[in-house]
């Protein structure tokens, strides 16, 4: 159901499960989802069909607990003025640049979700929004069709969020979906000409965080790039003004501005050390 009838721009590369920093923005394509490398948070995307599924659910409020062992999500360029304001906002050491929020400072540690699996009051990336619907593109078809990831759970059989109608039509919900996912791959294939821009620019540096927390203890988070401010301030005038001609510029500002939040995960990180030891 709900398909896409293009796939210009699409990645051919798989994106993996263990790092988000090495996952591409785009949206992700699959000749056989069993025999790739999955994109984050996903086990197991299927296509939805009115037919296998008119009794499958969503089950209602299953939270962010998928998140738990993930420190980092891939962002999309137009939500970077609302991520600076919470997260940091690193790239991807791969080459592809790929921006990420930062959510711990510590591997397989998410500081944003809480105890009872709901988020820290903040904006929450729509990589993280859009789970558990995909799209994904299937064997012989040259489109992108709407999947979801067939996890018991977070899916159930007649429970009142059903993907489809008793007409077999797609459900509000799946609707939302299609159209949640249709806009997040629009703003990925953008992301990525940033990304490649960005990558060939010669701005970004490799970059170390050293955090000092709670007990006299300093974290050293690496494996991340930056925009080296003093680089692009000395940036080529042409290309500086081919990228406000653009529209890019705002969003490498955001990146800058974003390094305030390092102390955000500091504050967090601190919390969880004294909840720990209480």
């Amino acid at each position: 159901m709900a398909k896409k009838p293009t796939k210009e721009g699409n990645s051919k590369k798989p994106a993996t499960e263990k790092s988000a920093t090495e996952e591409s923005a785009t949206e992700e394509s699959a000749t056989d989802a069993k025999k790739v490398q999955l994109p984050l948070f996903y086990k197991n995307p299927m296509p939805l069909d009115a037919k296998a599924h008119g009794k499958l659910a969503l089950k209602k409020n299953f939270g962010f607990k998928f998140t738990t062992d993930v420190n980092a999500v891939p962002v999309n360029l137009i939500e970077m003025p609302q991520i600076c304001h919470y997260y940091p906002i690193a790239f991807s050491p791969d080459g592809n640049a790929t921006p990420v929020a930062i959510l711990g400072l510590r591997d397989g540690e998410n500081l944003f979700l809480r105890e009872n699996d709901l988020w820290e009051e903040a904006y929450i990336p729509a990589y993280i929004r859009r789970y558990p619907f995909i799209f994904l593109e299937l064997p012989e078809q040259d489109q992108l069709t709407l999947c979801v990831d067939n996890d018991k759970k977070i899916l159930e059989e007649n429970g009142e969020q059903l993907f489809f109608d008793k007409e077999g039509k797609p459900s509000e919900l799946s609707s939302n979906a299609l159209e949640f996912c249709k806009s997040y791959h629009a703003a990925a294939k953008q992301t990525i000409e940033f990304s490649k821009a960005l990558a060939e620019s010669g701005l970004l540096v490799d970059r170390e965080a050293q955090i000092n927390v709670s007990g006299k203890r300093r974290i050293n988070f690496s494996g991340f790039k930056i925009i080296d401010e003093k680089k692009f301030l000395e940036m080529d005038e042409k290309l500086f003004l081919e990228w406000r001609k653009k529209g890019w510029l705002p969003f490498v500002y955001a990146h800058l501005f974003s390094g305030a939040q390092w102390q955000r995960l500091t504050h967090l990180l601190n919390q969880r050390f004294e909840k720990e030891a209480a």
